[in-house]
This record gives structure tokens, C-alpha cells and sequence, in this order.
């Protein structure tokens, strides 16, 4: 099965300029192709997991990524698929969500050895000069056709701003750039982005007479229509400060039925053949199925070892029933102060120790974890919130308890 062939199988190409070209340059490690990531928060979230794996995929496949952050382009804000104009953002929260995506990108994709290259937007951006573009660039794109765009259609009823506008012709001017200095003859991206993408490829037919390609991914959705990634509480985040892994595996964990075998095929790196054999399973069958999910892509985002300990807790809580079973203890508001409470005191109110002499000895010695993750710091606090959520705390390997708050 060729790369391009496995791409289809998992279900994951939704639109192509030149099928045959896409299959040749890829199947054959020849495509520099880029990905952009407007930095808009300080994490990358699952919206975005779609795109790496496919960077990871391809760039197994002898291919090499460019990753693009869009340092200037988060300063106007793309319209595809929002109601509204995007917050704007200083240049040095921008700069700082830079910086998180790239340390977080070299996780995930390898940049040694010139493998894959990060490149930032603002680097050339920022400093054009307004009648230069639009001479030079403007010139090349068509009002009527940009309006026709379905990343616009959605946004003139409630009003497109002029700042907006520009998003499409700023992402062509990407391309252009990119194949000019890199030689980067595709780009790839989610389906709601294919008329930035044509408008990239257009440019470049233009100004240098050159063919250069798309292609779109398919939106990770769930049987709903709705896009996943998304819980009561906000996102679902790649950094763990900002969900936990605990929190990580189980959202996928608990994907619905219909969901399961889909988000398997598109996002881990399991063989076909394993996941021809999985689409049989059914009834308690897509639980065991769920577990593979959790694991395999909480290890890609955490490590194995992280992976393997959420796992755990997660198995020791839920499975066979346990979490009917599972002792509870309410910790009163009045435990708190301003809003936190610290683990010594959380373990002592859970009923795990009997006093905070043995709380410390217990942490320093490695033996306490909470929601699957270690606690190796004395003076670590928990909020109100994930009381509210529940904390299921461990000692050793059968005692555990969820703390929740009363």
C-alpha cells in the first residue's frame, strides 16, 4: 500500500488539486510541503493533532515539513470557519504563543538534521510595504471569486471586516514565499482552509509560472457533524499543564461508539491490518477498542511512560466497575484556602495517611499519584475546580480514593 493509498484507507483526504501529481511527489519522499498554525493560544489543542500526525506520516514517508507559525497572520485573524473577528493579540503574546508551539512541535515532528523546518510568518510579513502588495500581489485576486469563498460566505451576514479579508491573500503570499525560499511545491491543511490554499497555488501559477499543489484533510468530526476536541470545560489541550494527561486519555477514552474505530484510523499509527480486524469488534469489544485510542494517543502527545500511568488509573477507577466501588471522600469547602488546597492536607482529608508527617514521606518517596500523574512535590495545590471534577488520588498500587469537593 502506497502513502497515498494508506492517506484514503484512514479516511483522510477530503479535496486535491492534481491527484496524480499529489500521489507521485509524496509516495515518492519529493514533497517539501508546509502546515500553518496561527499562534492564537499558548497550547496547541486537538484541532491541531490532525495536522501533526499527517507532518508525521508524511514526513516518514522521506517527505519534508515545513512548519509555519503564523506569527503575522495571527494578527489579523482568519474567518474560515467563525460567527466573529478574532480578539486581537499584542505582538508579545503572539511571540510567546510562538514560542510554546515550536517547543511543543519538536516533541511531535523531528527538525534534525534539516528533516523539517520552522518558519514564522512575521519574518516577512510584518515588513511589506502596502502599495508593493497590492501592485504585486493584489493585482492577482479576484474580489468576486474571494467573496465566493466559502471561508467568507459564512461571515457576510453578520459583517466581514476588510481586516479579514486580507487573510486569504496573506496565506497565498505565504506559499509564494515558501517556494521561492524552500522550495516548497505543497501544502496541506484542514478542509475549511481549501480556498486559502487555491488562492496560494493561483499566485504562484502567476507571478513565477510554476505549479505547486493542495490538499485538505478531513475536519476531525464526530457523529454529530461537530467538531471534536471540545469539552464543557474548553479545549482539549497538547500541553499538560493545561490538560493533564489523566484528563487527556480519558476524553478519548470516552468517545462515543461510532466515533471509536474512526478517530483509530485517523490519528494513530496502528496498521491497517490491525485496524481491519478492530472494525469487526462490537458491543464491550469498541471498550477495548477505546483503551487502544487513549493509549496510543496519549503516548504520541506525553510519552509512553505517562501513557502507561494514566492507563492504570484509569483501568483501577472505571474498569470491571470499580468506580462504583471506589471509596469517595467529600473534602469541605472550608479545607480551601483562596480556592486551593495543598496535597499534604488533600491526602490526610482523603483518608489515604493518617497524618501529614506520613502525606510527605509518602510523596518524597514516589508512592502518591493524582489522576494518574506522580506528585513528587510536597508543596503541590490542587484547585476547587478539579475538586469539582473529582481527583482520584492513589497510594501505592491499591489504595486509591476520589476526592471530590463537598
Amino acid at each position: 500500500m502506497t502513502l497515498y493509498e494508506e492517506l484514503v484507507a484512514r479516511g483522510l483526504i477530503a479535496q486535491v488539486t492534481d491527484e496524480e501529481e499529489i500521489k507521485e511527489l509524496i509516495n515518492n519522499g519529493k514533497a517539501t510541503f508546509y502546515i500553518g498554525f496561527d499562534p492564537t493560544a499558548d497550547s496547541l489543542h486537538v484541532g491541531h493533532f490532525m495536522a501533526l500526525c499527517l507532518m508525521k506520516r508524511l514526513q516518514s514517508a522521506g517527505n519534508k515539513p515545513i512548519a509555519l507559525i503564523g506569527g503575522g497572520t495571527a494578527m489579523v485573524g482568519d474567518p474560515s470557519g467563525r460567527t466573529d473577528m478574532r480578539t486581537m493579540m499584542t505582538p508579545e503574546t503572539i511571540e510567546h504563543n510562538c514560542q510554546c508551539f515550536k517547543k511543543q512541535m519538536s516533541r511531535f515532528i523531528d527538525f534534525s538534521d534539516g528533516k523539517a523546518i520552522m518558519v514564522n510568518n512575521a519574518d516577512w510579513l510584518k515588513s511589506l510595504n502596502y502599495i508593493e502588495v497590492l501592485q504585486e500581489v493584489g493585482a492577482h485576486f479576484s474580489v468576486n471569486r474571494m467573496l465566493s469563498a466559502e471561508c467568507y460566505k459564512q461571515r457576510m451576514e453578520k459583517g466581514l471586516s476588510f481586516l479579514e479579508f486580507n487573510y486569504m491573500i496573506m496565506q497565498s503570499y505565504d506559499f509564494y514565499v515558501l517556494y521561492q525560499k524552500y522550495g516548497c511545491n505543497m501544502q496541506f491543511g484542514g478542509d475549511d482552509q481549501w480556498s486559502n490554499m487555491l488562492g496560494g497555488t493561483e499566485l504562484i501559477r502567476r507571478k513565477l509560472g510554476k505549479d505547486a499543489y493542495a490538499m485538505t484533510i478531513t475536519l476531525l468530526l464526530n457523529s454529530e457533524g461537530k467538531k471534536m476536541g471540545k469539552t464543557q470545560s474548553g479545549a482539549v489541550w497538547l500541553d499538560a499543564e493545561k490538560t493533564t494527561p489523566y484528563d487527556f486519555y480519558q476524553y478519548w477514552r470516552n468517545v462515543d461508539d461510532a466515533d471509536v474505530l474512526k478517530c483509530i484510523k485517523m490519528l494513530t499509527f496502528l496498521p491497517m491490518e490491525q485496524i481491519a480486524e478492530m472494525e469487526q469488534w462490537e458491543g464491550a469489544q469498541l471498550n477495548t477498542a477505546k483503551e487502544i485510542l487513549a493509549f496510543e494517543l496519549t503516548k504520541l502527545i506525553h510519552g509512553e511512560e505517562q501513557a502507561t500511568q494514566v492507563q492504570d488509573a484509569s483501568r483501577a477507577v472505571f474498569a470491571s466497575g470499580a468506580s462504583a466501588n471506589m471509596p469517595v471522600a467529600a473534602i469541605e469547602q472550608s479545607a480551601l484556602a483562596n480556592g486551593e488546597i495543598d496535597v499534604l492536607t488533600l491526602l490526610v482529608l482523603s483518608g489515604l495517611v493518617s497524618s501529614k508527617s506520613e502525606a510527605r514521606r509518602a510523596v518524597e518517596q514516589g508512592g502518591v499519584s493524582a489522576n494518574g500523574e506522580k506528585v513528587s512535590d510536597i508543596k503541590a495545590v490542587f484547585t476547587a475546580q478539579q475538586l469539582q471534577d473529582g481527583i482520584v488520588l492513589k497510594r501505592g498500587k491499591k489504595n486509591f480514593v476520589k476526592a471530590t469537593l463537598g
